[in-house]
C-alpha cells in the first residue's frame, strides 16, 4: 500500500479565478464574427472559420464551421440569421436587418 499525502488547499486557489481570459475571448470572438458576417453577408459557416483562423490569427481557439453554427445560433441569435443555400446545401448566415432603423427607413 503506498501512502499519498493529499494537499487539496493550494488546488483550490486555482479555480477561484473569474474567467477573465475566457470572457475576453468570448468577447472577441462575438465582435469578430458581427463584424466578417457584416462585411460579408451570405458568407458560410466555412469562411467565417478560415476568416478568423488565418486573417484574424485565432488559430488556438479550436473553431470549427459546426462550433461556429451552434455559437451565432445560441449567442448571436439577436443580431445574425441564417438561411438555407440550396445550391451548396448548407446554411449561409447575414444579419438581421431592422426595418425601424434609421439607415432602413420605411418607404
Amino acid at each position: 500500500m503506498i501512502w499519498v499525502h493529499d494537499d487539496f488547499l493550494g488546488m483550490v486557489n486555482q479555480r477561484l479565478g473569474k474567467g477573465s481570459q475566457k470572457k475576453a475571448r468570448f468577447e472577441r470572438l462575438k465582435k469578430e464574427v458581427i463584424k466578417f458576417v457584416g462585411a460579408n453577408p451570405g458568407c458560410s459557416a466555412q469562411s467565417i472559420v478560415a476568416n478568423l483562423s488565418h486573417d484574424k490569427a485565432m488559430r488556438n481557439h479550436g473553431l470549427t464551421p459546426r462550433k461556429i453554427g451552434f455559437f451565432i445560433s445560441r449567442n448571436l441569435s439577436q443580431k445574425l440569421t441564417w438561411w438555407q443555400d440550396h445550391r451548396a446545401g448548407r446554411r449561409v448566415y447575414g444579419e438581421i436587418v431592422n426595418p425601424l432603423s434609421p439607415q432602413n427607413p420605411i418607404k
